[in-house]
């Protein structure tokens, strides 16, 4: 039985929230403010400015912060003797984090604590109310002991011994899979319903496609059109049309759901996609951007069904080059909707429907893709797991998804409407500089180059000259071809992704270095994508002669999706791991076989065999050997035996813990082979 009697309740050290802390050795060298982070032993990191290094708050240094919050720390000049990292302390919190932690309710008495699980909160957080009987009723769920909630943190008093709290949504019983889901959700504040005011306003919009509407577009329901999807797809944003020119050119026609038509701005239902900034898609189920009328029926490009669209018609010669373009509004009506495998077997064999108009368009896709390659755009295809699940959303399989002709056929396609629209809009519109959302994509960070270099030399293999960023690129490939299929790939590969800028949306336009397009932005997603209804939006104005618009509203938009995006790529992520956790919660005891995947100071990630499922070997688990970190050679070093493991080493590992509340799976080394 814990502290005061309370099952569960001060399990973990406390002692941040009694109001400051004593100062330390050493003497304070600079201020610096940023977003703390937090891991399960209640020790903050804070990044310097730049990134270049972090600074480590000690857990009686953190006076109160938690992770997420914004903090003011006072850097130390003196340095950890055993790590050498820069210590700090928190000054002040300048801005509670505004993502809720999940935690089940314990009642006792009048008193009410949300018990954390989490590898970032440390802590309990009593609840603030005088009562149970206070307790919220959020989503028709009446909060209740036993049931899991989201609880947003809202101070941390003087004397305290835990944070204080409100609850925010009621979740569900422990280990139902809809409560876990939606707990994943509710951690990045990510909402699973749609308000009754947004459903309401969705269903008001009409569907009905009137003659004006059709006498306002190109009308394109006469042209070989079709779409191709994953199979489980419900959202169909885009296809394509085929139609052969009397001079022997192509015409392509990518045509995206016109959603802006339908979704006025300031509107019910635009306020929340904005909000939301993009659908989520967890490993059972997807959490829409727009409700389903929109998504799924009026907006979707649904077979033999008269649809409107946005569309981008290109005439293409035989080597892909484009020899005319039109950006427009078009209604269509799509012959044929294909999954991926069904376009892949018509690709292969040449039979089935649609078969000419599929091969050539293959065969165009081919050559922007060769050209694209060419001109310096990155090659990485690391292979994607998917996780099958049951009706009840338990998981039963862990695959290999991999990208083949007919994910490259559409992607091609997509990518030259996306390119051409950006270079169209920007010259479009009067102004020199006009404002516009762009998809851009920084060059990689020299430092992190040097550092894939020298790795792979490890492997003897050379990276080639990265100081021009096109060489870059076109040696990075080089080096991607060299080491395919052999044990070296996929760590090289690692590490050459991390040497990678993070894609983002903004307003001002440096390129995509990894497309290695100078003009480039998302026009072909709009269901699910908040930017790509803002590049629908800008691109009819500037069409109409719209002078440039407020540049500092729509950096603000761009900045609000990238966070957004970040979000939802973190919970799809959250998800993956929670479900390959519980994939491997009956294999306890098992031996697998796997590559080391991840070097720290505190463990070894191995990736088992087939289904590439991550987990941590904790060096103070290995027993026969005493592992050691060498962080300037980037490999953990065994002192007895002189083992070297680096990453794309084979090892074996027994299957040691696998703990769902925290998504954490802890492997066993047995061997390293």
């Amino acid at each position: 039985m814990a502290k005061n009697g309370k099952k569960g309740i001060n399990r973990k050290a406390k002692g941040t929230g009694k109001g400051g802390f004593k100062g330390g050795s050493g003497k304070f060298s600079e201020k610096v403010e940023g977003i703390v982070n937090v891991n399960r032993d209640g020790l903050g990191f804070l990044n310097m400015p730049g990134d270049t290094e972090s600074v480590m708050i000690p857990v009686q240094k953190m006076r109160g912060a938690l992770n997420g919050d914004r903090v003011r720390v006072n850097v130390l000049r003196k340095r950890r003797p055993q790590s050498g990292k820069l210590e700090g302390a928190v000054d002040c919190i300048l801005e509670r984090s505004s993502k809720p932690h999940i935690g089940t309710l314990i009642v006792r008495g009048k008193k009410v604590w949300a018990i954390v699980e989490s590898r970032t909160m440390p802590y309990d957080i009593r609840i603030m109310c005088d009562s149970p009987a206070q307790l919220p009723t959020i989503g028709g769920m009446k909060a209740a002991d036993g049931l899991k909630v989201a609880v947003l943190v809202k101070e941390w008093p003087k004397g305290e011994p835990d944070p204080l709290g409100v609850i925010v949504d009621v979740l569900g019983k422990p280990g139902e899979n809809d409560t876990e889901m939606h707990s994943i959700l509710a951690e990045y504040n990510l909402p699973y319903r749609f308000e009754p005011e947004v459903e309401n306003a969705a269903e008001k919009i009409s569907e009905k496609i009137t003659e004006a509407d059709i006498k306002a577009r190109k009308d394109y329901r006469g042209v070989t059109t079709f779409t191709i999807d994953p199979a489980d797809a419900k959202d169909f944003d885009d296809a394509l049309s085929y139609r052969k020119l009397d001079n022997g050119n192509l015409e392509v026609g990518i045509h995206i759901a016109d959603v802006t038509f339908y979704v006025k701005p300031g509107s019910a239902v635009d306020r929340e996609a904005y909000d939301r900034g993009t659908s989520v898609y967890l490993v059972d189920r997807t959490i829409p951007m727009l409700p389903e009328k929109l998504c799924n029926k009026i907006c979707s490009l649904r077979p033999h069904e008269d649809k409107l669209c946005f569309s981008a018609i290109f005439e293409l010669n035989a080597k892909a080059k484009v020899i005319n373009q039109w950006f427009g509004r078009t209604i269509i009506n799509s012959d044929y909707r294909f999954d991926y495998e069904q376009a892949q077997e018509i690709i292969e064999t040449g039979k089935g429907p649609l078969a000419e108009e599929i091969k050539e368009l293959h065969a165009l896709a081919t050559v922007l893709r060769r050209e694209r390659f060419e001109k310096g755009a990155i090659n990485f295809e690391r292979p994607e797991m998917k996780v099958i699940v049951d009706e009840a959303g338990k998981p039963i399989d862990v695959t290999r998804k991999e990208s083949r002709e007919s994910n490259w056929l559409i992607e091609e396609f997509m990518l030259l409407a996306n390119r051409c629209v950006a270079e169209y809009a920007t010259k479009k519109c009067r102004a020199k500089e006009p404002t516009f959302v762009y998809r851009i994509h920084d060059n990689p960070n020299p430092e992190k180059l040097e550092e894939l270099r020298k790795f792979a030399r490890t492997f003897k293999q050379e990276l080639g000259e990265t100081g021009n960023p096109k060489k870059a690129a076109q040696n990075l490939n080089a080096l991607m071809l060299r080491v395919k299929g052999k044990p070296e790939e996929s760590p090289i590969q690692m590490m050459a992704l991390r040497s990678m800028a993070r894609a983002c949306y903004s307003t001002e336009n440096i390129g995509h270095y990894g497309l290695a397009f100078q003009y480039y932005t998302h026009f072909t997603s709009p269901i699910r994508r908040y930017p790509d209804m803002m590049v629908h939006r800008l691109l009819a104005m500037y069409m109409d002669g719209v002078p440039s618009q407020d540049k500092d509203y729509y950096e603000e938009c761009c900045q609000h999706s990238s966070e957004r995006e970040q979000l939802a790529t973190d919970a799809e992520r959250a998800s993956v791991k929670y479900k390959t956790v519980e994939y491997m919660q009956d294999k306890i005891g098992k031996e697998f076989e796997g590559t080391v995947s991840g070097l720290t100071e505190w463990g070894i990630y191995v990736e088992v065999e087939p289904t590439k499922i991550e987990g941590m070997v904790s060096l103070r688990d290995v027993t026969d050997d005493y592992f050691v970190f060498d962080k300037d050679n980037y490999r953990t070093v065994g002192k007895g035996t002189g083992r070297v493991l680096t990453l794309g080493t084979k090892v074996k590992v027994r299957v040691l813990r696998a703990n769902l509340e925290q998504k954490i799976l802890d492997y066993e080394l047995a061997e390293v082979l």
